[in-house]
């Protein structure tokens, strides 16, 4: 898969796309095993909590949900577009992400 962690995506089909105009960016908080990626502050479903210590009357929260990798794409950090990736390996011998439009390697953000 293309997307990592603390990287920038475009939300590029699904519900997020369809019920806003403009596109919808968010940093990538959490990478699942079957493919799907957690983007902070698009996709939000409620998540209901019985009663505890903490919520005495139980709750309604908001929180982000999991979503398919393949809706998603990566904004390279040099152009600031959506992007396809490549990967190239370097003389080190160190695999690297490289943005197509514009041929730049993709550095990982921590």
């Amino acid at each position: 898969m293309n997307i990592r962690r603390n990287d920038i995506v475009q939300v590029m089909a699904g519900d997020e796309r369809s019920t806003r105009e403009k596109a919808v960016r968010g940093k990538v908080l959490r990478v699942e095993d079957d493919g799907r990626v957690v983007v902070e502050g698009v996709n939000f479903v409620w998540k209901h909590l019985r009663r505890s210590q903490q919520h005495p009357h139980g709750a309604r929260i908001q929180k982000e949900a999991a979503m398919d990798a393949s809706n998603l794409m990566l904004v390279c950090p040099s152009c600031d577009k959506p992007a396809k990736v490549a990967h190239q390996r370097l003389e080190t011998g160190e695999r690297v992400r490289i943005c197509k439009k514009c041929r730049q390697a993709i550095a990982t953000r921590t």
